[in-house]
């Protein structure tokens, strides 16, 4: 009897021990859901707030647009490691890939429709500048205050290369892989104007002494 009850006591204790497992890794799950839910509310709010939208229906419209962006392209990037974690076949690794690039493609273009039934244009571009931290109008400034002497022509195909890099770079997972993809174009813009005859070293050295120059004049002032 005694060793009955001894069994029947172990078992209800190994039971109420998984059951407890279960509910804090539920509990783990969903404080992560939780937090991420208030990240990417937290970075759509933070864009709608640059944006100057008056009526508050649509500004709570553009916001829940942006969170599930954000949401979505991460389902969709980590649904790309796992597969890519398990898969061997290189030939299936390649297919993969590009299904993961038509789908990123289909979701980017219908964000940037659902965006413009509430915004113009120029806001639509703030958004993309506010998912990109602002990368795109910081370089072409820098690039402007380092080569002074730039053609309009020079000027159009810089403004181009971020452009279309900004559009990939709205797509990466994570702030790494979207400063990758604009330095992968600062590169292709350095040998563009590298081929035009301008030497990027000394410009870039040039601009950092002027810079220099400018903080030693400033503090002089004070």
């Amino acid at each position: 009897m005694a060793s009955t009850l001894k069994n029947l006591w172990f078992g209800s204790l190994l039971t109420l021990i998984v059951v407890a497992s279960a509910v804090g890794q539920d509990q783990t799950i969903e404080s992560k859901e939780a937090a991420y839910t208030r990240v990417i509310t937290e970075r759509a709010t933070k864009i709608v707030a640059t944006l100057g939208i008056t009526d508050s229906k649509a500004a709570e419209r553009v916001k829940t647009e942006i969170a599930q962006q954000y949401r979505s392209l991460n389902d969709i990037q980590e649904g790309r490691k796992e597969a890519l974690a398990t898969l061997t076949d290189q030939a299936q690794k390649e297919a993969f890939e590009t299904e993961t690039t038509r789908k990123l493609a289909t979701l980017h273009n219908d964000y940037l429709t659902i965006l413009a039934r509430d915004l113009t244009a120029q806001q639509v571009d703030m958004v993309k500048d506010g998912m990109t931290y602002g990368v795109l109008p910081i370089t072409y400034k820098g690039y402007q205050a380092m080569l002074p002497d730039l053609t309009d022509a020079q000027k159009t195909q810089i403004l181009t290369y971020l452009t279309e890099a900004r559009e990939r770079a709205m797509d990466e997972g994570t702030s790494e892989k979207k400063h990758a993809m604009f330095g992968k174009y600062k590169g292709r813009i350095n040998n563009y104007l590298s081929a035009a005859g301008i030497d990027m070293k000394k410009a870039s050295k040039e601009w950092e002494e002027r810079i220099a120059k400018e903080k030693e004049a400033g503090k002089s002032k004070e």
